[in-house]
């Protein structure tokens, strides 16, 4: 954008201005003795100077003003997205913006790409979640007011709605040793975790007791048994850090600030790899204790506890449960069998917008295409059977197209080597009769060309 100032009445003003300093002194010049006509010379430069001075900061501020109403413009411009220019045979993004195109309201022109800054975020984000899904609740089959079907407790909890919106959530009630076990088959060696969390009612007086202890138990029963855990914090008035413990050597303490995250809604990632346990929140990875699940232990069920929040002040919610086989290395797949399949790509409901907690796997598929310039690939979306299958079938090329552009936005990987293609519901990989059948036909498949 091109931002000019019009100084031609500012300029006009600065020569009357001077004219008539010029006159008033001159006339009393006329009147006066040589002495005190030097004196009045003098004033009339000072005069003369001062003026000058006046009109450059009146200029400095109208400066000032225009450029604070411009960035205005673009800042609260309702309905009006930021793109991203890119050089047509480039792949190199301009950090630059067009003046005019690049704020035209609800257009998507050809060279111009939609910057998420979440996306970016998230570039360094290395989680990796499972490519098989074992258990999927969005609690969407639940009525409201109701304990979700494929939980379980010695508490209770309610299924409700935050702010009149489609999701659904449980909520969790506090109490010491009240449990909540979601129905999860049993757990392979190598296994993810995901679930979206929001908390109500924090603020400075929120104790530092006040956490989510989630973790990993061989205990069919809401005892831990032989476990590994991990005590999420929610308080606000200092950095408590995470609590870690097995029942064993570990029982300790992990720095980490995580006040600000927990006050919108947050993303909890955990990755479990024979006795490795890591747990991510949001893009940031704050445990990683190579030796966590206790030697010899099978863990088969997945446990949450909350603990110390104020009953009927503090609340905490929980959602959109995933639990997968694998989060192991993609690259390695990728190069051998030249073709793998993620259901870990997620995108918003019914759109093809990218939730940025995806980059882990893009970034993967990124340092792969960075290390050998040889490789191309065609990227394949795939949905679920709701909805229309012409609408599906559109749907699945658009997520297909956004996978690529974080590709090549945000890792600079080249548009040349890259394809995009949509196959809707029509190649399910099991039914979709269940949210698990669902999350697992919902998938993106990376090709070799």
């Amino acid at each position: 954008m091109t931002l000019t100032v019009n100084c031609s009445s500012v300029n006009n003003k600065e020569k009357e201005m001077k004219q008539i300093i010029t006159i008033l002194i001159a006339g009393f010049i006329l009147g006066l003795g040589s002495a005190e006509a030097q004196i009045l010379k003098k004033l009339r430069k000072r005069a003369e100077q001062a003026a000058e001075e006046t009109i450059y900061r009146k200029v400095e501020e109208k400066t000032s003003e225009e450029t604070e109403k411009a960035m205005d413009t673009l800042i609260n411009a309702p309905g009006k997205k930021l793109k991203k220019r890119k050089n047509k045979g480039s792949s190199e993004s301009q950090e630059d913006y067009d003046e005019d195109d690049a704020y035209e309201e609800g257009a998507y022109e050809e060279g111009f790409e939609e910057v998420n800054p979440a996306l970016e975020v998230y570039s360094k984000f290395d989680f990796v979640p499972g490519d098989k899904t074992l258990f999927y609740d969005d609690f969407g089959q639940d009525f409201i007011g109701d304990f979700p079907a494929n939980w379980n407790t010695n508490g209770s909890g309610e299924i409700v709605r935050l702010n009149d919106q489609p999701q659904k959530w449980l909520k969790l009630l506090p109490g010491y040793g009240t449990v909540y076990i979601p129905d999860v088959p049993e757990l392979p060696e190598d296994y993810t975790v995901e679930f979206d969390v929001v908390a109500s009612g924090l603020d400075r007086n929120t104790t530092s007791t006040a956490v989510l202890k989630v973790g990993v138990s061989d205990d069919p029963t809401f005892k831990w048994g032989r476990y590994a855990s991990v005590d999420i914090p929610f308080c606000q008035y200092s950095p408590v850090g995470f609590y870690v413990r097995n029942g064993g050597a570990i029982n300790n303490s992990i720095e980490g600030d995580i006040r600000d995250k927990v006050l919108g809604q947050a993303h909890i990632s955990i990755a479990v790899n024979q006795q490795r346990f890591r747990l991510w929140v949001d893009e940031t990875k704050y445990v990683d204790i190579p030796r966590m699940i206790p030697e010899g232990a099978k863990p088969s069920n997945i446990k949450f506890e909350l603990r110390q929040f104020k009953d009927g002040k503090e609340n905490l919610f929980i959602s959109n449960l995933k639990v997968a086989e694998g989060g192991v290395d993609l690259r390695r797949k990728l190069l051998a069998e030249g073709e793998i399949s993620t259901n870990g790509i997620l995108f918003e409901s019914g759109s093809a917008t990218l939730q940025p907690q995806s980059m882990g796997i893009i970034r993967q598929i990124s340092q792969v295409l960075n290390e050998d310039q040889s490789i191309s690939l065609n990227i394949i979306g795939h949905t679920d059977a709701d909805g229309e299958e012409e609408d599906n079938l559109i749907l699945s090329e658009a997520r297909a197209s956004a996978v690529k552009n974080a590709l090549v936005s945000v890792y600079g990987i080249e548009d040349s080597r890259l394809t995009a293609e949509g196959r809707g519901e029509l190649e399910p990989l099991t039914d979709n009769n269940s949210p698990e059948g669902k999350a697992q036909n919902r998938r993106v498949v990376f090709t070799k060309i």
